[in-house]
């Protein structure tokens, strides 16, 4: 006897979103969320945090993102977005629910084991993001006690660094929007292990993000040429470009290559140029964690999904929200929809057989 048809695991934008279609199609689901609020994972993030993706690029299945259609959303506000999405359509969502382990029940369908109960289930969707743990590189251990040392999920606002030089270890968005942030009121260096193209966020008055969909970029196939190419190249830097040069030109700010190696205040880079720091912010990115997930053949030998476009070869098995899942916009706040629409046509037929 199962409890649900489907179980879906995490409750931010990619649960929110099979959810719409698993409600549509009038199946029996729970979707499982481990904070007490959704949409919590975006209020914990650092404080001045704005997605560079506009309002119109942000929708998901059936409720537009409200505000200024062409304006950067806060993080604050995707948050009560996607509270209020779950309102909207009265999802149903579990909230407060850890998910300990899921695991093949003995004949078919899986036991998703909580802390407080057993839920058995025809289908699971896992949807809760690839990258669950902040990545540390081993040399921060390296540093000094009296460096302070924040990951970028920890990390708010310059009120809670010392005085002194901040070392940001990273390139990527977050690593330069929180690097010209820091840089109002400390010496910054930003650290970047490869080069990154910067692009403007508007051109000719509309977002770049128009044209990429119109060029059909954000939509291309992972498993095309343009694709793989594309998936390849390290992701652009969107805006900022001003913001840097400015800051360097006033010796605010300056870029340093990989950081190879530290030793109490003192960080060696790859040019074996050296720099004393009070503080580091690892803009490191994140590393996935499935150890709950016991369903033999789901992950590679290095614990990621196995799925073509998050269909699991494990019978019954769906992930949902991963990069390039499908296209690189599969990673973006408006393009999951899409993939939750595939998936869910797929569940339909399989749970129907």
């Amino acid at each position: 006897m199962f409890d649900y048809d489907v179980v879906v695991v995490g409750g931010g934008q990619a649960g929110l979103s099979i959810g719409y279609y698993l409600q549509q199609q009038g199946l029996r689901f729970i979707i499982l969320e481990k904070q007490k609020r959704v949409g919590t994972s975006w209020r914990e993030r650092y404080d001045s945090l704005v997605l560079f993706t506009p309002r119109a690029f942000n929708d998901l299945p059936g409720f537009p993102f409200p505000g200024d259609r062409n304006g950067l959303p806060y993080k604050d506000e995707v948050a009560h977005y996607l509270e209020e999405y779950a309102r909207n359509f009265r999802l149903p969502i579990l909230l407060d629910v850890q998910v300990l382990r899921v695991e093949r029940a003995s004949s078919e369908g899986f036991r998703v084991h909580t802390e407080h109960q057993v839920i058995n289930a025809r289908a699971v969707v896992v949807a809760t993001g690839p990258f669950q743990e902040p990545f540390w590189p081993e040399i921060h251990k390296n540093a000094g006690k009296e460096v302070i040392q924040q990951h970028t999920a920890t990390y708010r606002n310059a009120e809670s660094l010392d005085s002194g030089t901040v070392l940001v270890v990273g390139g990527g968005n977050s690593g330069v929007q929180i690097a010209v942030e820091l840089a109002e009121k400390h010496p910054v260096l930003l650290s970047m292990g490869e080069s990154r193209t910067f692009l403007p966020l508007t051109i000719l008055g509309k977002t770049i993000f128009t044209y990429m969909r119109t060029l059909g970029i954000l939509s291309a196939p992972s498993s095309s040429w343009f694709g793989k190419l594309y998936r390849s190249m390290p992701d652009p830097i969107f805006g900022f470009r001003k913001e840097m040069r400015a800051l360097q030109r006033s010796g605010k700010l300056r870029l340093a290559p990989r950081t190879v190696s530290i030793s109490g205040r003192i960080v060696t880079f790859a040019d074996r140029t050296t720099a004393e720091v009070s503080n580091i912010i690892w803009a490191t990115g994140y590393r996935p964690h499935y150890e709950w997930l016991q369903i033999p053949g789901a992950l590679d030998d290095h614990g990621r999904p196995v799925h073509n476009r998050g269909i699991s070869p494990a019978h019954g098995l769906f992930f949902l929200g991963l990069p390039w899942q499908s296209s690189r916009q599969s990673a973006l706040m408006g393009g999951v929809g899409q993939d939750a629409r595939h998936l869910a046509t797929h569940l339909s037929s399989f749970l129907r057989r």
